[in-house]
């Protein structure tokens, strides 16, 4: 075959193949004779289970029925299928409330109520089922049911608990088991339903709480006879040691009967008011065993209270206490005040990091009129440094007294300062002349003493002072009083005053040691006073600083309180010797023997006294005088008070009797101006020296200023001058001696100026008349 031919015969098969191609069906389409037909392919269900078929001209899609989703839309068999929907899932419930929890099915979901909920009627919400309606059913007899949402709550009381730390029933607890050491060393627990007692063995004491720890007591704190010689010298601290030892036995012992604690603080404060009534205690151990015996007392009263809070007052004292009891110890603040003074503090402090004992107690005493009792007590503060020695600074108590204490026993040295406010007793700026200083009581040292140590000053003012310390006792603030300085301007009035004073004495001591017409009973007076004067103003002109030298301003101090006294002795006798020249007609004089007795020999005996009584009172170190302690300054200004009382009464009746004198039928008119004027000039006198002490007297306490020092130096240096001008220059005896002596020196003068003049002029005339004969007068 040739090449054409197979061209020919390929070109005629492919004219029959496509003939045989134009007679077949496309896809979709059925051939039904001559015609094709669309074939329904749902027919033969390709979608699958939970899809709608949709036929279409030949072709077919599928749709996912409700509840249902696929990757695409419209897909076929070959292209996806159909799969749930989650309509629980995505964060968002489909159902109506929201206490209702969402359940997914296949193509859907539904909506049920959980535990502790029900279906509401009508409305198809979840409403909270109330368990507690049958409360014994959930939580016991004894718990206490709270409805919650959806469930409840089973709160137990003291004493019971739940199994576990479940919500379940609540059952007794037996505290017996669970600690045994509950009720402490000395006691026994017996358990009971929903608690526990504790019986406490003898020497211990629960203080009538059952559920607390038994404490052991030490009754013989307070045994009357630990210092017999004290105690016997305090009747009132025997008799509230004897009181607080009987209620201490009492407790101890298990079933006997004792006092309530109101009643038994109301008894410690009536004893302590019977010892402060009778005015200042005596000395530093009375105070250290009045404040420790009252201290005991409160941690012994303190847990037998019932009220949170107890307040007393009484004459002499005011307390307030404090009182918590629990199984817990109590914590936060505390906060305690009296009229002069306020206490702050923890619970932690009162309770103690120890075993707690089930009580925790916090107590502030003010006593009203103790400071007066330990104002001298600084002799820790006066042992400091060289530089506080040299600078010879004196206390002063200048709040009232308080006593902090808590039952926690061991409060020497707090985790945490507590602050006590006290109320300054005296208003004062303060200035460079004065600091105030907070100290407690230290019983530590035999006499008792004030001391800085673990206290501080927080802050001051006028009015108050903070305090902080970091450990508890009884405290005060003390007002440091600063020497007066000493400047040039007062040692100027001192020495100028003082000379003026000495030179008017000793002029007044030459008129009545030579002036004859003067001389008599009243004169010798005199005499002796302005020596006494005179020695006791050069005494204390040249020796009152000398502080230096203890021996010495000891005798200097001792020759002071002598020839003060002896020059207000002589005082005295001035005022009996004007009352019996106005009173007695003969024999007025006094015998100079026992004037001499009077005079020097009364000083004399209370100085040796003194002396003997207490040696260290003479000297101090601010100045050569009488000490301040225990009172001493009043061996001097106790006989000064009494002498310027019995002169006083005895010028009054000088007074009166002169007015009678006066007012009689036939006076001595020459006789009643004489002692009138002597009884006048008397007066003055007194006046002039008792008034210099008054102002001596503020000058040499520890409060002493500049203004007192400028008041005591010029009636200092008054008093000679008015004795000379009295009895001296305003006699009119004394003027007319004066006048005659003064003659005398000026008639010397005048003889001795003219035969001076007389040799001069001899003298002189002499060489003049020689003049010729030697040629001088030439010259």
């Amino acid at each position: 075959m040739g090449p054409k031919s197979a061209l020919l015969l390929l070109v005629l098969h492919l004219i029959l193949q496509r003939s045989a191609l134009t007679h077949m069906c496309k896809i979709g389409y059925a051939k039904e004779g001559k015609d094709c037909v669309d074939v329904d392919e749902c027919e033969q269900e390709l979608c699958g289970e939970h899809a709608v078929c949709k036929n279409t001209l030949g072709s077919y899609y599928c749709v996912c029925e409700r509840g249902f989703s696929s990757r695409v839309d419209n897909f076929t068999a070959t292209t996806g299928q159909c799969v749930d929907i989650n309509e629980c899932g995505g964060g968002n419930s489909p159902c109506p409330d929201s206490h209702m929890i969402c359940v997914n099915t296949m193509g859907s979901y539904r909506c049920e109520c959980p535990t502790g909920f029900t279906a509401g009627r009508g409305d198809g919400n979840c409403v909270d089922e109330d368990e507690c309606v049958n409360a014994s059913t959930h939580c016991g007899s004894h718990g206490n049911c709270t409805n919650t949402p959806g469930s409840y709550k089973c709160t137990c009381p003291s004493g019971f608990g739940n199994r576990d730390n479940s919500n379940g029933p609540c059952e007794d607890i037996n505290e017996c088991n669970r600690d045994p050491h509950i009720c402490g060393q000395g006691g026994s627990c017996q358990n009971s339903v929903g608690g526990y007692s504790c019986t406490c063995d003898r020497g211990y004491s629960n203080f009538g709480n059952k559920q607390t720890r038994c404490t052991k007591l030490t009754c013989d704190q307070f045994n009357p006879d630990s210092d017999q010689t004290l105690t016997q010298s305090m009747p009132g601290l025997q008799k509230l040691k004897a009181l607080m030892k009987k209620n201490c036995l009492s407790l101890s012992t298990p079933g006997e009967e004792h006092l309530t604690g109101q009643a038994l603080m109301e008894n410690v404060f009536t004893a302590t008011d019977e010892m402060l009534s009778g005015g200042i205690l005596g000395n530093g151990r009375r105070v250290s065993m009045l404040l420790g015996t009252v201290e005991s007392a409160m941690r012994l009263i303190g847990p037998q209270l019932n009220d949170p809070i107890s307040k007393m007052e009484t004459d002499h004292t005011e307390a307030e206490l404090a009182v918590r009891k629990a199984r817990t110890p109590p914590t936060g603040r505390v906060i305690l005040s009296t009229e002069n003074a306020e206490l702050q503090a923890n619970w932690e402090i009162a309770s103690g990091n120890q075993s707690y004992p089930g009580f925790a107690m916090a107590a502030l005493i003010m006593y009203k009129d103790l400071e007066s009792s330990a104002n001298s007590s600084f002799d820790k503060l006066n042992k400091g440094s060289e530089e506080e020695e040299e600078t010879n600074i004196s206390y002063q108590i200048n709040s009232k007294v308080v006593t902090a204490c808590v039952s926690n026993p061991d409060t020497k040295n707090l985790p945490e300062p507590v602050t006590l406010t006290f109320k300054h007793l005296e208003d004062r700026v303060e200035s460079a002349e004065m600091n105030y200083t907070c100290v407690y009581w230290d019983e530590s040292t035999p006499e008792g003493s004030w001391s800085t140590q673990g206290c501080f000053r927080a802050s001051s003012n006028a009015t108050y002072t903070v305090c902080r310390c970091n450990h508890l006792s009884s405290f005060a603030v003390l007002m440091a009083l600063y020497p007066v300085p000493d400047s040039f301007e007062l040692r100027m009035i001192t020495w100028v005053g003082l000379s003026l004073s000495l030179g008017c004495l000793f002029l007044c001591i030459m008129t009545f040691s030579f002036c004859r017409p003067i001389q008599g009973t009243r004169n010798t007076i005199h005499l002796h006073l302005c020596v006494c004067l005179f020695i006791a103003d050069l005494v204390f002109l040249c020796g009152i600083t000398s502080t230096h030298n203890p021996g010495g301003c000891a005798v200097v101090a001792g020759l002071l309180h002598f020839f003060f006294l002896a020059a207000f002795c002589w005082m005295l006798l001035e005022g009996v010797q004007l009352y019996r020249m106005l009173v007695l007609v003969f024999n007025t004089t006094l015998k100079p023997l026992y004037m001499v007795a009077v005079g020097y020999g009364t000083p004399l005996i209370i100085v040796i006294i003194s002396a003997l009584a207490y040696p260290q009172g003479y000297g101090s170190k601010r100045n050569c005088w009488l000490s301040l302690e225990r009172g001493f300054i009043w061996s001097f200004f106790g006989p000064v008070c009494m002498i310027v009382i019995i002169n006083s009464v005895f010028f009054l009746m000088t007074v009166w009797k002169l007015a009678a004198k006066f007012s009689s039928l036939n006076p001595d008119m020459s006789k009643l101006h004489k002692i009138r004027g002597f009884t006048v000039t008397a007066i003055a006198q007194l006046c002039v020296l008792g008034g210099m002490w008054v102002f001596g007297c503020f000058l040499f306490q520890e409060e002493g200023t500049v203004v007192m020092l400028y008041l005591f130096t010029l009636l200092n240096s008054l008093q000679g001058a008015l004795i000379f001008i009295m009895h001296c220059l305003l006699s009119k005896t004394v003027r007319e001696e004066y006048s005659k002596l003064l003659g005398n020196i000026c008639t010397a003068q005048k003889k001795r100026y003219s035969e001076f003049s007389t040799n001069q002029t001899s003298n002189s005339q002499q060489p003049l008349r020689s003049a010729p004969s030697t040629g001088e007068s030439q010259i």
